[in-house]
Protein backbone atom coordinates (compact mmCIF):
# COMPACT_ATOMS: atom_id res chain seq x y z
CA UNK A 1 0.00 0.00 0.00
CA UNK A 2 1.49 3.39 -0.96
CA UNK A 3 2.53 5.75 1.79
CA UNK A 4 0.06 8.62 2.38
CA UNK A 5 1.29 11.86 0.86
CA UNK A 6 2.19 14.43 3.50
CA UNK A 7 0.35 17.69 2.93
CA UNK A 8 2.32 20.94 3.11
CA UNK A 9 1.88 23.18 6.11
CA UNK A 10 -1.11 25.49 5.55
CA UNK A 11 -0.25 29.06 4.71
CA UNK A 12 -2.96 30.27 7.09
CA UNK A 13 -3.74 28.58 10.41
CA UNK A 14 -6.63 29.90 12.49
CA UNK A 15 -7.81 28.93 15.95
CA UNK A 16 -11.38 29.94 16.77
CA UNK A 17 -12.90 30.26 20.25
CA UNK A 18 -16.72 30.33 20.24
CA UNK A 19 -18.00 32.31 23.23
CA UNK A 20 -21.13 31.14 24.97
CA UNK A 21 -24.18 32.27 22.97
CA UNK A 22 -22.01 33.15 19.94
CA UNK A 23 -23.69 34.22 16.70
CA UNK A 24 -23.87 31.19 14.42
CA UNK A 25 -24.07 33.10 11.11
CA UNK A 26 -21.00 35.19 11.92
CA UNK A 27 -18.95 32.10 12.74
CA UNK A 28 -20.22 30.09 9.76
CA UNK A 29 -19.54 32.89 7.25
CA UNK A 30 -15.99 33.27 8.53
CA UNK A 31 -15.20 29.54 8.43
CA UNK A 32 -16.81 28.95 5.04
CA UNK A 33 -14.57 31.50 3.33
CA UNK A 34 -11.54 29.68 4.76
CA UNK A 35 -12.98 26.30 3.79
CA UNK A 36 -13.65 27.29 0.19
CA UNK A 37 -10.20 28.86 -0.17
CA UNK A 38 -8.39 25.89 1.34
CA UNK A 39 -8.77 23.40 -1.50
CA UNK A 40 -9.49 23.05 -5.19
CA UNK A 41 -13.16 22.88 -6.12
CA UNK A 42 -15.41 22.28 -3.13
CA UNK A 43 -13.58 19.38 -1.47
CA UNK A 44 -13.00 21.27 1.80
CA UNK A 45 -9.62 19.75 2.63
CA UNK A 46 -7.59 22.08 4.91
CA UNK A 47 -4.59 22.28 2.57
CA UNK A 48 -3.93 25.97 1.96
CA UNK A 49 -5.46 27.04 5.26
CA UNK A 50 -6.74 25.32 8.36
CA UNK A 51 -9.22 26.21 11.09
CA UNK A 52 -9.82 24.61 14.46
CA UNK A 53 -12.54 25.27 17.03
CA UNK A 54 -10.82 25.46 20.41
CA UNK A 55 -12.08 25.82 23.99
CA UNK A 56 -11.07 25.03 27.58
CA UNK A 57 -13.04 21.75 27.36
CA UNK A 58 -14.50 19.67 24.55
CA UNK A 59 -18.06 20.21 25.79
CA UNK A 60 -20.49 21.61 23.18
CA UNK A 61 -20.83 25.41 23.09
CA UNK A 62 -24.33 26.71 22.46
CA UNK A 63 -24.93 29.52 19.97
CA UNK A 64 -27.45 32.35 20.38
CA UNK A 65 -29.97 30.43 18.24
CA UNK A 66 -29.59 27.24 20.29
CA UNK A 67 -27.46 25.24 17.84
CA UNK A 68 -24.36 23.91 19.58
CA UNK A 69 -20.89 23.24 18.16
CA UNK A 70 -18.27 20.90 19.55
CA UNK A 71 -14.71 22.20 20.00
CA UNK A 72 -12.06 20.08 18.29
CA UNK A 73 -9.11 20.90 20.54
CA UNK A 74 -8.36 22.34 23.94
CA UNK A 75 -6.77 25.76 24.11
CA UNK A 76 -3.13 24.68 24.36
CA UNK A 77 -0.33 26.80 22.91
CA UNK A 78 -1.59 29.79 20.88
CA UNK A 79 1.65 29.89 18.87
CA UNK A 80 0.45 26.99 16.71
CA UNK A 81 -1.92 29.47 15.00
CA UNK A 82 -1.31 32.46 12.76
CA UNK A 83 -4.45 34.09 14.17
CA UNK A 84 -6.61 33.50 17.21
CA UNK A 85 -10.28 34.38 16.77
CA UNK A 86 -12.94 34.91 19.42
CA UNK A 87 -16.50 34.71 18.12
CA UNK A 88 -18.91 36.77 20.19
CA UNK A 89 -22.67 37.03 20.19
CA UNK A 90 -25.25 38.02 22.74
CA UNK A 91 -24.26 40.86 25.05
CA UNK A 92 -24.40 40.17 28.77
CA UNK A 93 -23.42 37.57 31.31
CA UNK A 94 -24.19 34.62 29.02
CA UNK A 95 -21.52 35.79 26.62
CA UNK A 96 -18.73 36.03 29.19
CA UNK A 97 -15.76 33.77 28.65
CA UNK A 98 -14.02 32.14 31.57
CA UNK A 99 -10.63 32.92 33.07
CA UNK A 100 -8.94 30.18 31.01
CA UNK A 101 -9.98 31.82 27.74
CA UNK A 102 -8.92 35.25 29.00
CA UNK A 103 -5.51 33.89 29.99
CA UNK A 104 -5.17 32.16 26.60
CA UNK A 105 -5.97 35.39 24.73
CA UNK A 106 -3.45 37.28 26.86
CA UNK A 107 -0.82 34.60 26.18
CA UNK A 108 -1.55 34.86 22.45
CA UNK A 109 -1.08 38.62 22.56
CA UNK A 110 2.18 38.22 24.49
CA UNK A 111 3.39 35.77 21.82
CA UNK A 112 2.55 38.33 19.09
CA UNK A 113 -0.22 36.17 17.63
CA UNK A 114 -2.76 38.53 15.99
CA UNK A 115 -6.20 38.53 17.60
CA UNK A 116 -9.54 38.74 15.81
CA UNK A 117 -12.92 39.67 17.29
CA UNK A 118 -15.97 38.52 15.32
CA UNK A 119 -19.31 40.20 16.00
CA UNK A 120 -19.12 41.23 19.69
CA UNK A 121 -15.75 39.54 20.07
CA UNK A 122 -14.34 43.06 20.39
CA UNK A 123 -16.13 43.30 23.76
CA UNK A 124 -14.37 40.13 24.93
CA UNK A 125 -10.97 41.38 23.80
CA UNK A 126 -11.53 44.69 25.58
CA UNK A 127 -12.58 42.94 28.79
CA UNK A 128 -9.35 40.94 28.59
CA UNK A 129 -7.38 44.21 28.44
CA UNK A 130 -6.14 43.56 24.91
CA UNK A 131 -7.47 46.52 22.93
CA UNK A 132 -5.84 49.51 24.63
CA UNK A 133 -4.51 51.84 21.97
CA UNK A 134 -6.23 49.94 19.17
CA UNK A 135 -9.15 51.00 16.99
CA UNK A 136 -11.99 48.51 17.02
CA UNK A 137 -15.11 47.86 14.99
CA UNK A 138 -18.52 47.48 16.63
CA UNK A 139 -21.87 47.13 14.90
CA UNK A 140 -24.10 50.21 15.03
CA UNK A 141 -26.61 47.87 16.71
CA UNK A 142 -24.27 47.43 19.72
CA UNK A 143 -22.58 50.83 19.66
CA UNK A 144 -24.47 52.16 22.68
CA UNK A 145 -23.83 48.91 24.59
CA UNK A 146 -20.11 49.41 23.97
CA UNK A 147 -20.18 53.06 25.07
CA UNK A 148 -22.07 52.10 28.23
CA UNK A 149 -19.56 49.40 29.18
CA UNK A 150 -16.26 50.99 28.13
CA UNK A 151 -16.31 54.59 29.26
CA UNK A 152 -14.14 56.93 27.23
CA UNK A 153 -13.62 54.45 24.36
CA UNK A 154 -15.17 55.31 20.99
CA UNK A 155 -15.73 52.34 18.65
CA UNK A 156 -15.79 52.52 14.87
CA UNK A 157 -19.33 51.83 13.68
CA UNK A 158 -19.17 53.18 10.14
CA UNK A 159 -16.99 50.38 8.70
CA UNK A 160 -17.64 46.68 8.17
CA UNK A 161 -14.30 45.71 9.70
CA UNK A 162 -11.16 47.34 11.09
CA UNK A 163 -7.56 46.16 10.80
CA UNK A 164 -5.24 47.88 13.26
CA UNK A 165 -1.85 46.19 13.28
CA UNK A 166 -2.35 42.81 15.05
CA UNK A 167 -5.96 43.40 16.09
CA UNK A 168 -8.77 42.76 13.61
CA UNK A 169 -12.42 43.33 14.50
CA UNK A 170 -15.67 43.29 12.56
CA UNK A 171 -19.32 44.13 12.98
CA UNK A 172 -20.70 40.60 12.54
CA UNK A 173 -23.05 39.01 10.03
CA UNK A 174 -21.78 39.08 6.45
CA UNK A 175 -18.81 41.26 7.48
CA UNK A 176 -17.10 38.18 8.94
CA UNK A 177 -16.95 36.68 5.44
CA UNK A 178 -15.24 39.80 4.13
CA UNK A 179 -12.78 39.82 7.00
CA UNK A 180 -11.96 36.17 6.28
CA UNK A 181 -11.53 37.05 2.60
CA UNK A 182 -9.09 39.77 3.65
CA UNK A 183 -7.01 37.10 5.45
CA UNK A 184 -7.19 34.73 2.49
CA UNK A 185 -6.12 37.51 0.12
CA UNK A 186 -3.19 38.34 2.41
CA UNK A 187 -1.91 34.78 2.93
CA UNK A 188 -3.14 32.71 -0.04
CA UNK A 189 -4.00 35.10 -2.83
CA UNK A 190 -6.73 37.31 -4.26
CA UNK A 191 -8.01 34.63 -6.62
CA UNK A 192 -8.74 32.30 -3.70
CA UNK A 193 -10.55 35.06 -1.81
CA UNK A 194 -12.67 35.90 -4.86
CA UNK A 195 -13.48 32.24 -5.43
CA UNK A 196 -14.76 31.82 -1.87
CA UNK A 197 -16.99 34.86 -2.01
CA UNK A 198 -18.28 33.92 -5.46
CA UNK A 199 -19.32 30.45 -4.31
CA UNK A 200 -21.05 32.08 -1.32
CA UNK A 201 -23.01 34.30 -3.78
CA UNK A 202 -21.20 37.46 -2.73
CA UNK A 203 -20.37 39.64 -5.70
CA UNK A 204 -17.04 41.01 -4.55
CA UNK A 205 -14.74 41.51 -1.62
CA UNK A 206 -15.74 44.47 0.51
CA UNK A 207 -13.01 46.81 1.71
CA UNK A 208 -12.73 47.47 5.42
CA UNK A 209 -13.80 51.08 4.90
CA UNK A 210 -17.18 50.14 3.39
CA UNK A 211 -19.92 51.69 5.57
CA UNK A 212 -22.11 49.39 7.63
CA UNK A 213 -25.71 49.35 6.43
CA UNK A 214 -27.98 50.50 9.23
CA UNK A 215 -28.65 53.43 11.48
CA UNK A 216 -26.79 56.71 10.95
CA UNK A 217 -24.27 57.17 13.77
CA UNK A 218 -25.96 60.28 15.13
CA UNK A 219 -29.13 58.27 15.80
CA UNK A 220 -27.75 56.04 18.56
CA UNK A 221 -29.66 56.62 21.77
CA UNK A 222 -29.67 55.20 25.29
CA UNK A 223 -33.38 55.93 25.83
CA UNK A 224 -35.04 52.46 25.72
CA UNK A 225 -38.20 53.77 24.03
CA UNK A 226 -36.23 55.63 21.35
CA UNK A 227 -33.99 52.61 20.77
CA UNK A 228 -37.04 50.39 20.23
CA UNK A 229 -38.55 52.93 17.86
CA UNK A 230 -35.33 53.27 15.85
CA UNK A 231 -34.99 49.51 15.47
CA UNK A 232 -38.61 49.29 14.33
CA UNK A 233 -37.93 52.00 11.75
CA UNK A 234 -34.82 50.16 10.61
CA UNK A 235 -36.76 46.93 10.11
CA UNK A 236 -39.69 48.52 8.22
CA UNK A 237 -37.92 50.85 5.82
CA UNK A 238 -39.84 49.62 2.79
CA UNK A 239 -43.21 50.34 4.43
CA UNK A 240 -42.56 53.04 7.06
CA UNK A 241 -45.30 53.49 9.64
CA UNK A 242 -46.89 56.87 10.35
CA UNK A 243 -45.72 58.21 13.71
CA UNK A 244 -49.15 57.64 15.26
CA UNK A 245 -49.12 53.95 14.21
CA UNK A 246 -45.54 53.52 15.42
CA UNK A 247 -46.49 54.94 18.82
CA UNK A 248 -49.43 52.57 18.94
CA UNK A 249 -47.20 49.58 18.21
CA UNK A 250 -44.85 50.68 20.99
CA UNK A 251 -47.74 51.09 23.44
CA UNK A 252 -47.32 54.83 24.04
CA UNK A 253 -49.00 58.02 22.92
CA UNK A 254 -47.70 59.93 19.93
CA UNK A 255 -46.98 62.90 22.19
CA UNK A 256 -44.87 60.78 24.55
CA UNK A 257 -42.89 59.27 21.66
CA UNK A 258 -42.20 62.71 20.18
CA UNK A 259 -41.15 64.03 23.59
CA UNK A 260 -38.64 61.20 24.06
CA UNK A 261 -37.20 61.72 20.55
CA UNK A 262 -36.83 65.45 21.20
CA UNK A 263 -34.97 64.83 24.46
CA UNK A 264 -32.76 62.00 23.12
CA UNK A 265 -32.03 63.13 19.58
CA UNK A 266 -33.27 66.68 19.21
CA UNK A 267 -35.57 65.73 16.33
CA UNK A 268 -38.98 64.28 15.59
CA UNK A 269 -39.59 60.56 14.96
CA UNK A 270 -40.50 61.42 11.36
CA UNK A 271 -37.16 63.18 10.82
CA UNK A 272 -35.29 60.23 12.35
CA UNK A 273 -37.15 57.76 10.14
CA UNK A 274 -36.30 59.78 7.02
CA UNK A 275 -32.64 59.92 8.04
CA UNK A 276 -32.54 56.12 8.44
CA UNK A 277 -34.10 55.58 5.02
CA UNK A 278 -31.75 58.05 3.34
CA UNK A 279 -28.78 56.30 4.94
CA UNK A 280 -29.98 53.06 3.35
CA UNK A 281 -30.43 54.85 0.01
CA UNK A 282 -26.79 55.98 0.12
CA UNK A 283 -25.63 52.47 1.03
CA UNK A 284 -27.55 50.97 -1.91
CA UNK A 285 -26.33 53.63 -4.33
CA UNK A 286 -22.74 52.91 -3.31
CA UNK A 287 -22.99 49.15 -3.05
CA UNK A 288 -24.68 48.01 -6.23
CA UNK A 289 -26.09 49.02 -9.59
CA UNK A 290 -29.78 48.93 -8.76
CA UNK A 291 -31.96 51.57 -10.34
CA UNK A 292 -33.22 54.57 -8.42
CA UNK A 293 -36.74 53.23 -8.96
CA UNK A 294 -35.89 49.94 -7.21
CA UNK A 295 -34.09 51.75 -4.40
CA UNK A 296 -37.09 54.05 -3.90
CA UNK A 297 -39.39 51.04 -3.52
CA UNK A 298 -37.01 49.34 -1.09
CA UNK A 299 -36.68 52.40 1.15
CA UNK A 300 -40.31 53.45 1.40
CA UNK A 301 -40.54 56.35 -1.06
CA UNK A 302 -43.62 56.70 -3.23
CA UNK A 303 -41.64 56.52 -6.46
CA UNK A 304 -38.33 57.57 -7.97
CA UNK A 305 -39.47 61.17 -8.38
CA UNK A 306 -40.27 61.38 -4.67
CA UNK A 307 -36.87 59.96 -3.75
CA UNK A 308 -35.02 62.26 -6.15
CA UNK A 309 -36.81 65.30 -4.77
CA UNK A 310 -36.09 64.43 -1.11
CA UNK A 311 -32.51 63.33 -1.83
CA UNK A 312 -31.71 66.54 -3.73
CA UNK A 313 -33.09 68.61 -0.86
CA UNK A 314 -30.75 66.89 1.61
CA UNK A 315 -27.65 66.23 -0.54
CA UNK A 316 -27.90 69.03 -3.10
CA UNK A 317 -27.64 66.57 -6.03
CA UNK A 318 -29.69 63.75 -7.50
CA UNK A 319 -29.04 60.13 -6.45
CA UNK A 320 -27.39 59.29 -9.80
CA UNK A 321 -25.05 62.30 -9.61
CA UNK A 322 -24.19 61.35 -6.02
CA UNK A 323 -23.44 57.75 -7.08
CA UNK A 324 -21.23 58.84 -9.97
CA UNK A 325 -19.35 61.25 -7.73
CA UNK A 326 -18.63 58.44 -5.24
CA UNK A 327 -17.37 56.18 -8.04
CA UNK A 328 -15.09 58.93 -9.35
CA UNK A 329 -13.62 59.57 -5.90
CA UNK A 330 -13.09 55.84 -5.30
CA UNK A 331 -11.27 55.52 -8.64
CA UNK A 332 -9.00 58.42 -7.81
CA UNK A 333 -8.27 56.98 -4.38
CA UNK A 334 -7.39 53.55 -5.80
CA UNK A 335 -4.92 55.15 -8.21
CA UNK A 336 -3.12 56.91 -5.38
CA UNK A 337 -2.73 53.79 -3.23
Amino acid sequence: MPEPVALPRPRLRVGIIPARRFTLAALANFIDVLRLAADEGDRSRPILCSWRLIAPTLEPVESSCGVAVEPEERLGDPRRFDYVVVAGGLIGGAQQVGSEVTAFLQAAAAAKVPLIGLCTGAFILHRAGLMQGYRCCVSWFHRQDFLDEFEGLIPISDQVFVVDRDRLTCSGGASTAHLAAFLVDRHIGRAAARKSLSIMIMDEAVAAERPQPGLPLDLTASDPLVKRALLWMQQTQDTPLPVSRLAERLGVSRRKLERHFKAALGMTPADAGLRIRLAQVRALLERDGRSVTDIAAETGFCDSSHLIRVFRTVEGVTPEVWRQDRKTRATRLSKTV
